[in-house]
């Protein structure tokens, strides 16, 4: 499924890793802290991380103590991420819209706005229902996604950052339900030209999702510190739903 669209080549790119190198570890693992303390994680518990990407948030969980599995679309993250799998850490290439297992999470993890991808709301109607099935009755899925009203009102339309020499020039819009980002640039004489496209999906369309998958929402949050959901201020739009 990934092969024409947009995420399975700007993912497999060097050039998405070189762009986004300075994303913020200690903020990332800030957050893994606190969701450790306030969902309880116990030594016993599976966690999936669907979507991890190069395997951050999962290697850092993993050294925290926990078992953890990441999926991920892209043959290149999840190529780099094995590299450091042991017997309670395990990665493996998967598109979330197919179920991964039945039953056998307590908890999922789907982290920094790793939804939104898809061209259809069937498609993130099959992801939930995909990540529904891997847990186990009572398990928890924490999605963590941006929050649609505050981005596209504060909106920067273009910009350019200079990364190992290489000059990224970025242009954002909205248009037909999606946030768009081109990314163009050139290195060693080629020219790149890459495109982003995440839905603005509002809270209401998400708690349809869960609903049809039969998930009940325990709580919204609107920040990395789990403060309360403020649609026209909150930074972040994270839902805590229960199988």
């Amino acid at each position: 499924m990934g092969k024409q669209e947009w995420f399975g080549k700007w993912f497999n790119s060097p050039y998405y890793h070189i762009l986004y190198q300075h994303r913020d570890e200690g903020e990332a693992r800030s957050f893994i802290d606190t969701l450790i303390a306030y969902l309880r994680f116990s030594k016993s518990d599976h966690i999936l991380d669907v979507a991890c990407g190069k395997g951050r948030h999962s290697i850092y969980l993993n050294e925290q103590g926990f078992n953890v599995t990441g999926i991920d679309l892209s043959k290149e993250n999840i190529k780099h991420a094995q590299q450091f799998e042991n017997e309670t850490l395990r990665f493996k290439e998967w598109d979330m819209r197919i179920p991964f297992s039945s039953n056998a999470y307590d908890f999922v993890l789907n982290l920094f706005t790793s939804f939104g991808y898809f061209e259809s709301s069937d498609e993130n109607c099959e992801a939930i229902n995909s990540i529904a099935q891997s847990l186990k009755p009572g398990g928890c899925l924490l999605l963590d996604f941006l929050n649609p009203y505050v981005v596209i009102n504060n909106l920067v339309s273009s910009e350019l950052k200079t990364i190992q020499g290489i000059d990224f020039e970025i242009n954002r819009d909205f248009r037909e339900g999606f946030i768009y980002k081109k990314i163009e640039f050139s290195d060693k004489g080629k020219n790149y030209s890459f495109e982003e496209k995440v839905k603005a999906i509002r809270r209401t369309e998400f708690l349809d999702y869960f609903d049809k998958a039969n998930l009940k929402v325990k709580a919204i949050f609107g920040d990395y510190q789990l403060n309360q959901y403020v649609a026209d201020q909150s930074e972040r739009l994270i839902f805590l739903v229960e199988k």
